[in-house]
């Protein structure tokens, strides 16, 4: 490129082998962490009365706790851009403490009060069925969204300072605590699956929180020596960064209740938020690579000449993640494991393979949504990304909507659909909201 030529100061490329240092351990966290709720699943249909409990856990409880946990979401990506210094990393400490803490005290008190029953009865309007069930583990879900916020704060840190294999450390503690309890759990057979769940997901995360917080120490030598920023953070900094993003999040998981709400109202609701609850799981599996790239082009935008490098990543890595995909479902690899892995009935068998065939698109679509999206918050400039998930939220809502007024097929086939929709809406809009950043660094 003659910009490029004309670069008065010469500078090294970004490598391949670069990306691949900072990507593969958070593909890695990822990868684990995406396994975490199909071993899940696989533990709860082992138990008594499953899709009972798969539809309470996967399909009921555990979108409404995400949906609490949403404002804490995009710390990870905000703590990555932010902590670039001592006194940032402290002032965003006390920040995602107060955050975490308050949404936790919200999370508790709607486990203890009525507002549970109305958001169950009223809201999602779920099978009565599934109620006492959801109770219990939401309860058990209480230390989710401080510790979530904790160790995301902590591991952009990492990131920022060039230790993502310190994120793959964390999630490997999580993914350990959560394994020994669900053992123990299907040994005894002392707790229902969805209350089994919510308590191996409880104590992870709690393991996962303490123990990013021991391993930072290693790296705060290296905060209290960084250079200090031109722009120093400040909280009205911060709120104009982070608002668009917390928005964001909270918007884009606004979708899982929406889903179960308009499952519950589609034929056969339990059967439909039981597969629902483990089709998802699969596919947060094969979406993690291309999730994972949005630290990694938060981290290595500022390298010099990174664009192209990144840039055609997002295209090999998007090809080949819906490759493997296609490969799952097009070979009895998903018949075996929807049979002998997830264990649910053989008649649903053939369900949940053509709901991961309609959702095979994410596999493809979420490395494009991590690299214009990535671009956008390297920029500060984040408002783009908040409008990206309306566009999200309008989408599956418009389509579940038909599905319930028309109930003309399976919830959970309106379901897919929908998904595969609204983050193809959501890409189409990063990629021309963030027109104008990629010219700029496509020219640097």
């Amino acid at each position: 490129m003659n910009e490029l030529e004309s670069d008065q100061i010469p500078s090294e490329k970004l490598s391949i082998k670069k990306v691949l240092v900072t990507w593969l351990p958070l593909v890695a966290s990822w990868t684990l962490m995406s396994l975490e709720i199909p071993v899940v699943n696989a533990i709860i249909a082992r138990l008594s009365n499953p899709e009972t409990n798969l539809a309470a856990y996967g399909g009921f409880v555990y979108p409404i706790a995400l949906t609490i946990e949403a404002p804490i979401i995009m710390l990870l990506a905000g703590s990555t851009a932010l902590s670039r210094d001592w006194q940032s990393y402290r002032r965003l400490r006390k920040i995602t403490i107060w955050m975490g803490g308050g949404l936790s005290l919200l999370h508790l008190v709607i486990a203890l009060t009525p507002l549970f029953d109305f958001i169950a009865n009223v809201i999602l309007r779920v099978p009565p069925a599934l109620v006492e069930p959801g109770r219990s583990a939401f309860l058990m879900l209480t230390p989710w969204t401080f510790s979530i916020a904790y160790r995301r704060f902590q591991q952009g840190a990492m990131i920022r300072f060039g230790h993502s294999r310190a994120v793959g450390e964390t999630t490997f503690i999580r993914l350990i605590t959560v394994s020994i309890v669900l053992a123990v759990g299907i040994t005894t057979k002392a707790l229902p699956g969805a209350v089994l769940a919510g308590l191996a997901q409880g104590l992870g995360v709690t393991s996962e929180a303490i123990y990013a917080g021991i391993r930072i120490r290693k790296i705060i030598p290296e905060m209290k020596t960084a250079p200090k920023p031109e722009k120093q953070l400040t909280i009205n900094r911060f709120i104009v960064f982070y608002a668009p993003l917390a928005l964001t999040s909270t918007l884009w998981l606004l979708w899982q209740p929406i889903m179960s709400g308009s499952l519950s109202r589609m034929p056969d609701p339990i059967e439909s938020l039981a597969i629902w609850s483990v089709v998802t799981g699969l596919l947060f599996m094969f979406r993690s690579p291309g999730v994972a790239f949005n630290e990694a082009v938060v981290a290595l935008l500022e390298e010099p000449k990174s664009f192209t490098m990144l840039k055609k990543f997002a295209r090999i890595g998007s090809f080949v993640s819906i490759g493997i995909a296609i490969l799952f479902v097009a070979t009895p690899l998903s018949s075996l494991w929807f049979t002998y892995g997830a264990n649910i009935q053989a008649l649903d068998v053939p369900i949940a393979r053509n709901t991961m065939i309609l959702g095979l698109p994410l596999a493809f679509l979420s490395f494009y949504i991590s690299f214009y999206q990535g671009i956008i918050v390297d920029r500060e400039k984040t408002g783009p990304v908040a409008e990206a998930v309306a566009v999200f939220l309008a989408t599956i809502s418009i389509l579940l909507l038909i599905g319930v007024i028309t109930n003309i097929a399976k919830g959970v086939y309106f379901a897919a659909v929908a998904y595969s929709a609204a983050h193809l809406t959501q890409t189409l809009w990063l990629m021309m909201r963030s027109r104008k950043q990629r010219r700029v660094l496509a020219g640097g």
